[in-house]
């Protein structure tokens, strides 16, 4: 068991914006959370899965919904509704906990991002629980069937979830992960664009056997390789390439960058004008909610499961979608895919062709 201080958790989180891939979370709304809890004395606890009792229960923690901001439109048709005082991803925790009728002893990201990882070590903090070292996507992904627990045929259910209203529920069955994704992200439109999950709740045995080990530990390496650079002005970019195992990718100045927000997803296009060695060259990147798929002249070039990470030059930071600024200095890298996302299943599941490409997956790191 480790304790995590203030500089593992923002390595932690520096890290998971970067496996982030544009989405998982606000990584300025990841601090405030973190931030609260070491306010308030808490302790962060990252523990391996040989230190968890096999039969201890082990929960998945997370926000589910769009990553656009809310228009004023959105803001007035909530108006009248009162938000939660006690956060309402511990209320979805209490939840599941009461559903069960037994103590939930440690809980497990759901992917690596800014937000969504901040929020597992939140709700493990705030709890009194330790934070278990894995997860089942290995970076930032678009749909809840987008983990290694459905590859493996982790059920799903039960799984409790509740908006910011304090509005919960419990669904004890659904048809199969791609259903449950349908099912929660519609209660997420109706609920500011934002509900807390708590799913695939299960024995350390199970949940141990079916993720990525690990994982917490990577974003870690990656972000103290951000950061590290950062305060040494070095070359931050060639510092997380390096520690992520990835390539340069494109370097440029964003030309076209829009979005909208669609049935839960926020969707968009980022278009970037070469520089430099690239120059006379376009780099187009489309996401969903992360980035999924980009085309260099035209022609596919990375994509998903591989990670495509932007960085925003001009405030040296990993950039969120969609906030990406036209005439914003951007260099792009990618980081490979975790390889339980390489195999035929993965491949059906979180490819390029899952997501309506007629392309096959070529790695663009193992070139």
């Amino acid at each position: 068991m480790r304790v995590l201080n203030r500089e593992n958790l923002m390595d932690i989180l520096y890290g998971c914006a970067v496996l982030g891939t544009g989405g998982g979370g606000s990584l300025e709304e990841g601090i405030a959370m973190i931030d609260e809890a070491l306010a308030a004395g808490k302790e962060f606890r990252l523990v391996s899965f040989e230190e968890l009792d096999p039969e201890a229960i082990v929960g998945t923690p997370y926000a589910c919904g769009a990553i656009s901001p809310l228009t004023e439109e959105e803001i007035r048709k909530y108006a009248r509704l009162k938000e939660t005082e006690e956060s309402f991803y511990i209320l979805c925790m209490r939840q599941m906990e009461q559903f069960l009728g037994r103590e939930i002893a440690a809980v497990i990201s759901t992917e690596l991002g800014g937000g969504n990882t901040a929020t597992a070590l939140y709700c493990a903090a705030m709890t009194g629980r330790p934070i278990a070292d894995g997860d089942p996507a290995g970076r930032s992904v678009p749909a809840l069937q987008h983990s290694t627990y459905f590859l493996k045929g982790v059920p799903m259910c039960p799984m409790s979830v509740m908006n910011r209203f304090g509005e919960g529920a419990v669904f004890t069955n659904v048809f199969d992960d791609e259903r449950g994704e349908d099912l929660v992200r519609a209660l997420a439109v109706v609920s500011q664009n934002t509900i807390a999950v708590m799913d695939h709740v299960n024995t350390a045995r199970v949940i141990g056997d079916s993720v990525i080990r690990g994982a917490i530990s990577h974003a870690e390496a990656v972000g103290r390789a951000f950061r590290s650079a950062k305060a040494q002005g070095t070359d931050y970019v060639a510092a997380v390439i390096k520690a992520g195992g990835g390539r340069p990718v494109f370097s440029g100045v964003v030309k076209e960058s829009g979005y909208e927000t669609k049935d839960g997803y926020t969707f968009g296009n980022t278009v970037i004008t070469g520089t430099e060695e690239w120059e006379g060259h376009e780099l187009k990147i489309w996401y969903q909610n992360e980035n999924i798929i980009s085309w260099l002249d035209g022609e596919y070039h990375v994509t998903v499961p591989d990670l495509i990470c932007v960085f925003d030059l001009d405030e040296a930071m990993p950039q969120l979608n969609p906030y990406t600024r036209v005439g914003e200095r951007v260099c792009v890298i990618a980081l490979p895919a975790p390889a339980e996302w390489t195999t035929p299943r993965g491949l059906e599941v979180f490819g390029p062709e899952s997501f309506g490409h007629d392309v096959a997956y070529r790695p663009f790191c193992g070139e």
